[in-house]
């Protein structure tokens, strides 16, 4: 398929915080089959585990043995659980699924800059590093998560370029969650990368309860696609979002 300026429509599927459990054992696989036919490209935002133990990435990359188009991913809070992030992340590449962290991508002539994120609050609510250690701390690895997703987006040089995070990088795919929990799901700072480099679209996932979509500043569309927000969402049964990049 294409658009009047012959650029082909790519069809990305999406979809974060799956949460594999060694119990997870056929219950994914006929999810993720579905897709056959119906996408390009499938996005994965994070949370890929539930504890981020290797037997538990084991099962997910057995589950996605049905897809058969490139699968690109970040990781979530989730997958750093247990102290295994690196053993994750192996185990997930020999399972021919593209982990980015700070790293750029490029499939059927878009550009994909991946990052996890991280936490921190939004506007006049985003925690700023004064005081002890531990906030400083805290403060330097949104930073950095920002500085990775900025530096692999400064890196592609295609016309169309898709930014894949955990965390949220707006406040707006968040709102449905207790407000207390905001600063805990996302933080503005993710988004200050993708107003000096535009992208055509955001996908992320972590807020179960927060809302399907949203925009930066700039209008640039942000989709949470956390795996149980688009199960209470879709009548159907593919919790996957799929959206035309035209």
């Amino acid at each position: 398929m294409t658009d009047a300026n012959s650029s082909p429509v790519v069809r990305l599927a999406a979809v974060g915080d799956t949460h594999c459990t060694k119990q997870s054992v056929g219950v994914l696989r006929p999810v993720f089959a579905k897709l056959d036919g119906r996408a390009d490209v499938l996005l994965l935002c994070g949370d890929l585990t539930d504890h981020g133990l290797p037997d538990e990435a084991h099962v997910l990359t057995k589950e996605l043995a049905a897809v058969k188009i490139p699968i690109l991913a970040v990781l979530g809070n989730h997958d750093y659980e247990s102290g295994h992030v690196e053993k994750v992340a192996e185990i997930l590449g020999e399972g021919n699924i593209k982990v980015l962290d700070g790293e750029e991508f490029e499939v059927m002539g878009v550009g994909f800059a991946g990052a996890k994120g991280f936490a921190g609050g939004f506007g006049r609510g985003t925690l700023g590093p004064w005081g002890e250690p531990a906030i400083k701390s805290f403060v330097k690895e949104a930073l950095e998560e920002a500085l990775k997703l900025e530096s692999a987006l400064a890196r592609l040089r295609t016309e169309r370029r898709v930014a894949l995070l955990h965390y949220a990088p707006v406040r707006g795919t968040i709102e449905g969650e207790p407000e207390e929990i905001f600063p805990f799901l996302g933080c503005g700072r993710l988004e200050e990368p993708l107003e000096r480099y535009p992208v055509t679209a955001v996908f992320h996932g972590h807020a179960h309860r927060g809302a399907l979509e949203g925009k930066t500043r700039a209008g640039t569309p942000v989709y949470n696609v956390a795996m149980p927000l688009l199960r209470r969402a879709y009548d159907h049964d593919l919790p996957i979002r799929v959206v035309d990049l035209a």
